[in-house]
């Protein structure tokens, strides 16, 4: 599928910083480097496992910021990232941003939004 990349902004509590970020559909949370989570102001808020594709477990600190991406603009959860970790752009970022990754294109596209069915 190849390796794609974009530009985002993250924000907290002390400012904001543009980022580039690996887009990684297989993960769920978005990362942030320690570096600038903890230059922004982030603080954890709770912890939880993740398995690794090895079936590693590992601990890793959660908490949110803002994201931006092409003038959407949303509170998302982060992965608070340790030494060595490189920002990644996840899953749930995605679908809160309302995007979808296009494999073929290996773009950035708007999510389809699926009507509600409402009974009356």
């Amino acid at each position: 599928m190849g390796i794609t990349f974009v530009d985002a902004t993250v924000a907290g509590p002390k400012g904001r910083k543009k980022l580039e970020f690996l887009i990684d559909i297989g993960a769920w949370h978005s990362l942030l480097p320690i570096d600038v989570w903890r230059g922004l102001g982030i603080k954890p808020m709770h912890k939880q496992v993740f398995t690794l594709a090895d079936g590693t477990h590992i601990v890793r600190d959660i908490s949110e910021c803002w994201f931006t991406f092409e003038g959407r603009r949303h509170h998302v959860p982060v992965v608070l990232g340790r030494r060595g970790d490189d920002a990644l752009l996840g899953a749930t970022t995605l679908e809160i941003l309302g995007l979808v990754f296009d494999p073929l294109s290996r773009t950035l596209k708007p999510m389809r939004a699926v009507p509600i069915h409402l009974v009356a």
